[in-house]
């Protein structure tokens, strides 16, 4: 569990910072103001996961300190190059994440477990990334391809970073396994993210 928060905590972090960094690259003051809004929420999302670290007697930085070396090391190989790639990466990249979390948490504590769903919740991201990736398809269709191999590229490089968390905190992985009851459940597990990845692709108007 303790784990599973540091993880959390530190993605809530860098996801203020990386969207933060997104408003400034936003080709309107309204897009600006809203990814501005969201990165507030995330920081908001941090200081809770950051109290019930406390709660529990867990220092928050020694909980997050291990998810530090591969989670930046996914943000540096999937440097979005403009403000569509960073809103599909938001968008496509975070969302696979927070769906794999969503499944840990049901095998959680109820307080706990309501606090990760809380902090995995949309801030309104989904819909804003959404809205402005469709427009730019429609007003260049040749978009299209290069987003949907830049999203592809991005569930590679997000499963690598699973396998490094993975490999890094056995406790995550003994937690998944005892979860799901057995490799079968895993492969359900699996197969229902990859379904859910699919449906984004789609909102987004972009082939999986």
């Amino acid at each position: 569990m303790i784990d599973l928060l540091g993880v959390l905590a530190y993605g809530e972090l860098t996801a203020f910072d990386r969207l933060a960094d997104d408003a400034r690259l936003a080709p309107t003051l309204a897009g600006r103001a809203a990814l501005a809004g969201m990165a507030a929420a995330e920081l908001g999302h941090y200081h809770r996961l950051e109290a019930r670290l406390r709660e529990l007697d867990a220092d928050p930085e020694a909980a997050m300190a291990p998810f530090v070396e591969p989670l930046d090391r996914f943000h540096q190989l999937t440097a979005p190059a403009d403000w569509l790639e960073g809103l599909v990466k938001a968008y496509v990249g975070d969302g696979i994440a927070a769906d794999f979390y969503r499944e840990i948490a049901g095998f959680l504590d109820t307080a706990t477990r309501d606090l990760v769903l809380e902090t995995l919740s949309d801030t309104g991201h989904a819909g804003f990334a959404v809205r402005e990736v469709r427009a730019a398809i429609e007003a260049d269709p040749k978009v299209a391809g290069r987003l949907a191999l830049w999203a592809r590229r991005l569930v590679g490089e997000a499963v690598a970073q699973a396998q490094a968390v993975a490999a890094e905190r056995d406790a995550l992985a003994v937690l998944l396994m005892q979860g799901s009851g057995d490799l079968a459940g895993v492969a359900a597990l699996i197969k229902k993210i990859t379904n859910a990845h699919a449906e984004r692709m789609a909102a987004l108007g972009l082939n999986p």
